[in-house]
Parts: structure tokens; C-alpha cells; sequence
């Protein structure tokens, strides 16, 4: 019987060990699978019809796509949330491959990788918190204020991460606006579902939004629950955060990635 190096030693460094046990063969070992997140392109925040991509997001879905090509990459699976903004980006990429000849997984709509109900928050949440909180109500007059100024995106993150703050707590809830819960229990269920399918080194690419990701990441390292907004606003328009598994294992390989935007003027937050 012939040993490869791997085998041989195991038997030199644990000779008591039944040999049977210690002869490892690739076949015996499960192969990790890839998983990407890949958040949504530049969206058209502020206007009407916030959820399509602006053009800078569509080239940055292009860049993608042209960097995995010249990559030689590939995927078995493709997912997408249902938002336009989403399921677009990864459409982008899709034409990419199959204009340059390569094949593309179906893209597969799973409305539980949405991101969280921005616009009930924005609409509900937002005008019922300032009805009861002085502070919170000069946050959001501030940005009422500057709407229209250099200085919107600013007063906007402010008003909007104190209201998401309030949100994630549960200490305040409106009838119609998903709860952290209920979005916390959709998001991990989907990224469930797809790692325990059956099959082992399986490459999995996933076009979804900045709270989906932060929520992931914070749950792969166990870190206190408000950490996921602070991760989320971080997340950069068509970055890539990278996971390896297996059925019962998620483990974070790296986080906001952007080895494909080169060009500091497509790199944007929002």
C-alpha cells in the first residue's frame, strides 16, 4: 500500500493511533464551500424611486463582473434578493459572462435576503419616534433642513441611525414595519438553506444589501447584536464579504472587499 505525505505523518507522529484511523485520503475529507456576499450597486437614494441602481451602481456591477472573468471565476449556485436594486447588480454581472462566452447559474430570487423595510422605518418609524423624543425630533428636523444641501448624507445618518437603533432594540415598535426580529429570523434562515444543501465545495455567490451582511457577520462572530448596524454602515456599494463552510459551519475569509473598484470615484457608502 502506497502512503501520500499526509498519511505518512500521521504515522510516524501518532503510531498508536489504529491505522485505520490514520490513513486520510482526500476523499475523506469534506471540502469547504465558498460563499459571497455581494451588496447591491449604488442605488438612486433620495429619489422617488430609490430602489434602481444609478449608473455609477451599474458600472460598478460591470467592474465586478469584468474582474471575476479576468479572475477565471466561477459559481454552482447564484441568489438574489427581490429588490430591484439587487436583483439587478446581479443581472449586471450575468450579462457580463454570457456576452463574454461563460456560463451563469440561474439566478435564484429569495425575497428572505431583502434588506430590512428601510422605507417602513423612513415613513412609520420615523414621524411616530419624533412625535415622543425631543432629541430624535432635532435630528430629523436637521435633515429636513438640509434636503437639499452638500451637507444631506450627514444629517441623514444621523436621524437614520439613532431610528435604527431604536428599531433594533424592539422598545418601539410600528404596526406594518418588519421588526428586527422578524428580519434577524428571515436572513438567517436563508443563508441556512442555502449552506446545508447538499453537495460539499460548492461556490455560491449571494447579491444582497448592507444589512444582510452586517447581520451575517455579526452572527458568524457571535458579537452583540447592535454591532450588525455598525457593520452595515460600513458595507460599501458592490463589495465582497467572504465566507467558507461546510453544513454545520460558517466562517468568515474577509469583509467589504474591493479588489475590483481600483478607481477611488466608484467607491461609495451610498
Amino acid at each position: 500500500m502506497r502512503l501520500n505525505f499526509m498519511q505518512s505523518l500521521c504515522l510516524s507522529l501518532f503510531p498508536s493511533i489504529p491505522l485505520s484511523l490514520r490513513l486520510l485520503s482526500d476523499s475523506n475529507i469534506t471540502k469547504m464551500g465558498y460563499l459571497v456576499l455581494i451588496r447591491h450597486g449604488q442605488a438612486r437614494t433620495f429619489e422617488k424611486d430609490g430602489d434602481r441602481l444609478s449608473p455609477l451602481g451599474e458600472a460598478q456591477a460591470r467592474t465586478l463582473a469584468e474582474y471575476w472573468i479576468r479572475q477565471g471565476l466561477s459559481f454552482d449556485e447564484v441568489y438574489s434578493g427581490a429588490l430591484v436594486r439587487q436583483r439587478r447588480t446581479a443581472e449586471i454581472v450575468e450579462e457580463c459572462f454570457i456576452q463574454s462566452g461563460l456560463e451563469w447559474p440561474r439566478i435564484q430570487t429569495t425575497p428572505e435576503l431583502n434588506e430590512y423595510d428601510s422605507v417602513g422605518i423612513i415613513n412609520n418609524l420615523i414621524p411616530s419616534l419624533a412625535e415622543r423624543d425631543a432629541a430624535f425630533r432635532a435630528l430629523a428636523e436637521a435633515f429636513e433642513q438640509n434636503r437639499d444641501a452638500p451637507e444631506r448624507n450627514r444629517h441623514f445618518q444621523r436621524m437614520f441611525e439613532a431610528v435604527t437603533s431604536v428599531w433594533l432594540g424592539g422598545e418601539f415598535e410600528i404596526e406594518g414595519v418588519e421588526s428586527w426580529r422578524s428580519f434577524q429570523s428571515r436572513v438567517r434562515a436563508a443563508i441556512k438553506r442555502i449552506t446545508s444543501a447538499e453537495g460539499s465545495g460548492r461556490r455560491v455567490a449571494v447579491f444582497t444589501s448592507g444589512g444582510v451582511i452586517g447581520l451575517i457577520v455579526q452572527n458568524v462572530l457571535n458579537a452583540p447584536e447592535r454591532s450588525a448596524l455598525e457593520i452595515n454602515w460600513r458595507v460599501r456599494n458592490c463589495s465582497l464579504t467572504e465566507f467558507v463552510f461546510s453544513r454545520d459551519r460558517l466562517s468568515l475569509d474577509s469583509f467589504n472587499a474591493i479588489p475590483h473598484l481600483d478607481d477611488p470615484a466608484m467607491r461609495t457608502y451610498r
